[in-house]
This record gives C-alpha cells, sequence and structure tokens, in this order.
C-alpha cells in the first residue's frame, strides 16, 4: 500500500494499479489536495513495466459525488485550483499507457463523471446513477465533462445531463454508451476483478496502441474544453447564481434563482 494522504489509497500487485478514493463518510466528495493524490497516483507508475493494467474506483457507497462544496465561503475569491486538479487527473488517465477501468461502485456525479469517463473500460453497478449536477448550484460541467460526455452520447443527450441535471441509472447510461457495462450490484466485484485481471493477462503494448488511436480519434476537443470550462467556471464561481445554489445546498433547500435577479 502506497502512502498517500488521506482521501486516496493505491497499491500495486499481480500487475495492477488499484488507486481508491477514500472520503466514505463524504460519499467520497473530492478537494483539490484528494485529487492531486488521484493524479500522482497515476503519475508515480506511469513508467513501471510491471504495471499492465490499473483501477479507479471509490470506497463505501459512492464512487465519487462530485467537488465538496460543504464548507464552502462564500466571501472567499474563487481559485483554479480545483479544476485545474481535476483537469490533470482526467489527461493523466487519458495519457497513462495501460489500460484504465473506472469501477463505478456506487454514484458518480459531478467531477465524478469526469473522473469514471475518463478510464477507458468504465462499468458500473446496476443500481447507481451518473448525474451532472452543477446545474443545480449555478455551475458548468468541468473536468473536461463536456467533451467526455458528448464523446459518449451526441451533444442531445450531453445537453440534456449537463441542463436539467438528471439522474442517468447505470443502465440507460449503458444503452446510451456511455460506458461500457452494467453488473448486477452481488456480482460486481467479481465482474470487476474478472475484468481487470483479463486486461492485465492480455497483450499490453497492443492495448496501449489501442487506447491511444481511440483516444486520440475521439477525444479530439478534450483539450480545448478543459480550457473553455475554466474561463466559464471562474466567472459562474463569482456569479449570483453560484452564490445561490450553494448557500440553498448549505441550507438543504431548492435554490431560487429568480430570487436573486
Amino acid at each position: 500500500m502506497s502512502t498517500d494522504p488521506p482521501g486516496v489509497t493505491s497499491s500495486v500487485g499481480n500487475g495492477i494499479l488499484r488507486v481508491t478514493i477514500d472520503r466514505p463518510a463524504r460519499m467520497n466528495a473530492v478537494e483539490t489536495d484528494t485529487l492531486v493524490a488521484v493524479a500522482e497516483a497515476f503519475d508515480r507508475h506511469g513508467g513501471d513495466p510491471t504495471v499492465r493494467a490499473a483501477i479507479l474506483t471509490g470506497s463505501g457507497r459512492a464512487f465519487c459525488s462530485g467537488a465538496d462544496i460543504s464548507g464552502r465561503d462564500l466571501t472567499a475569491p474563487p481559485t483554479p485550483d480545483t479544476i485545474d486538479a481535476a483537469n490533470r487527473v482526467v489527461a493523466t488517465i487519458r495519457d497513462f499507457p495501460r489500460p484504465v477501468v473506472g469501477a463505478v461502485n456506487g454514484v458518480a456525479a459531478g467531477v465524478g463523471v469526469s473522473l469514471a469517463l475518463a478510464c477507458d473500460l468504465t462499468v458500473a453497478k446496476e443500481s447507481t446513477y451518473f448525474l451532472l449536477a452543477f446545474a443545480k448550484i449555478g455551475l458548468m460541467p468541468d473536468g473536461g465533462a463536456t467533451a467526455l460526455v458528448a464523446a459518449s452520447i451526441g451533444r442531445a443527450r450531453a445537453l440534456r445531463m449537463a441542463m436539467l441535471a438528471e439522474r442517468l441509472p447505470a443502465p440507460e447510461a449503458l444503452a446510451s454508451g456511455l460506458i461500457a457495462d452494467v453488473y448486477p450490484d452481488d456480482e460486481f466485484d467479481t465482474a470487476v476483478e474478472e475484468l481487470i485481471v483479463r486486461l492485465a493477462d492480455g497483450p499490453s503494448v497492443a492495448l496501449a496502441s489501442t487506447k491511444r488511436a481511440i483516444n486520440d480519434a475521439t477525444l479530439t476537443e478534450l483539450g480545448n474544453a478543459f480550457g473553455r470550462e475554466r474561463v466559464g467556471q471562474l466567472d459562474l464561481l463569482a456569479g449570483p447564481d453560484f452564490a445561490e445554489g450553494v448557500s440553498a445546498f448549505q441550507d438543504k433547500r431548492t435554490a431560487d434563482f429568480r430570487r436573486r435577479a
């Protein structure tokens, strides 16, 4: 087991890198340091020839419920730190020279969707769902989600997910092409282990070349998406809709974006 900071654990065994977001009490909501730790776990092993496959998952009941805004200080000026850290994770997983499985063991919301879709084979429990929740707090998707989601399911469905902030159940995510597979909850752990071992036993050089070729063909806008999202999100973080959204979240009420106009 590595000496990762609190919130992330990683280990390597039998040719498999295992990275876990480990904040179960917060439904694996991530802070800047959490995202940096995930990226560094992959960076440490990017050149390790003994690693033949990798897996990213969450501990407890969630994969990742998004950015942790529970203690957000609305008087503090917005910074790009968390956005930049999320972009780093997504880019690092995309560029990791081995196949990466995203094992979505529970809800993937907000930037959690980006982390899941950055992986090469994203699989999920049947009971879980995907949620671009940003509009609920007056923000736009980030972490490359505007490119990752649209590349997977097309413009119309991506806009619906982003603008209406509706839950997309895992079976529908599979049917729409957002993810690679869905497993019954009681079979999930076994199925994921079989998948990751199958990849680790496969032709690692061929799989690396395949990953790179398909990503280069389908994620041509990812770099530009990082830039557009960063500019747009920083503007929104300083705006009144976000202030109302966070206030409503902290007060456990529905945001009233008309009220602030």
